[in-house]
Order: C-alpha cells, then structure tokens, then sequence
C-alpha cells in the first residue's frame, strides 16, 4: 500500500481553535503576507483559505464582524460582490480554471468555519479536481503551495487593478 502524507492536516486536526476571530485579528496585525490577505477595500478585504479545497481558493469577508449575510450593509455587499468579480477575472486569467463555486455559508450547521463572522468564498474549479482521496482518506490533495498560489493572486491583482482605467 502506498501512503500519501499531508502533514499540514495535522496542524488542522489537532489545532485549538482561536479564541477571538480570525477575520478580525488577522487584518489587526497589519502582515498581510505572514496572513495571507491578497487585497484590502474600504469595507472588505480579501484572504486566502489557509486550508484551501483547491489552489486559488480565497474568500472575499467584510472587516465588520457580521455574522449573518443579511446583516451586511448595501456598501459592504456591493464592495464584496465588485471584489468577487474583479478576483474571478484575475484568477481566470492566471489560473485558467474551467469553472468556480461561489457561497456563503451562514451558521455552523451551515457548514461555515467561522461561523461568527460572513465571508464569500471563492473556489476555482477544474475538471477531474475531485478524486478519492476526502472520500476514502479524508485527505484533500492541493497540488500547490500557499506561498507559491499568494504570489501569483497577488501578482495577478496587481496587475489587473494598475490595468484599470
């Protein structure tokens, strides 16, 4: 039998969750790169999943801690929706994905991470993404690594954003 080893799992699986929320503290350190954010608006800010379903996989959350979609303001939704679409064209144009999911996931039962506080995330999708591997060996293979994914979203905003008119 072959094994396949994931040990960024394990700091996942055995990790104590934080006792504050992460979508509050970490845009408070101000070290985007040692936090993963891509991106900070007026209202909202942009950060990768450390624990991504697929490479690119970014959720876009508004930096008020608002636990509910229908809290959000209309500048908080509007920012995040031109967020959202702003990042699907920048990750097409450097990731080529072939689809995406969108969602929210609003409460625990819901399935959100973090229930306390809304977010969007943000999946590129690519055919035959999905294998056996969470099915028999609750194990996601992601064929890229966070530093080398946060570089090229974040080369690939900046470039679309000083593209701007």
């Amino acid at each position: 039998m072959q094994r396949l080893f994931a040990p960024w799992r394990m700091s996942y699986i055995g990790s104590i969750p934080p006792s504050g929320c992460i979508f509050c503290d970490f845009p408070a350190r101000r070290d985007d790169h040692a936090t993963f954010i891509l991106h900070r608006g007026e209202t909202c800010f942009t950060i990768m999943n450390i624990y991504p379903y697929n490479p690119g996989h970014i959720m876009v959350v508004p930096f008020r801690h608002v636990a509910d979609y229908d809290e959000l303001c209309d500048k908080e939704l509007l920012e995040m929706h031109r967020t959202v679409r702003q990042w699907l064209r920048v990750i097409r144009k450097i990731m080529t994905p072939q689809g995406f999911n969108l969602g929210v996931n609003v409460g625990k039962v819901a399935g959100a991470g973090v229930a306390g506080h809304v977010h969007l995330h943000i999946v590129p999708r690519w055919n035959g993404d999905t294998n056996f591997m969470p099915v028999f060996g609750d194990v996601r293979v992601v064929p890229e690594a966070l530093e080398a994914t946060y570089g090229r979203l974040r080369e690939g905003w900046d470039g679309e954003i000083s593209g701007e008119e």
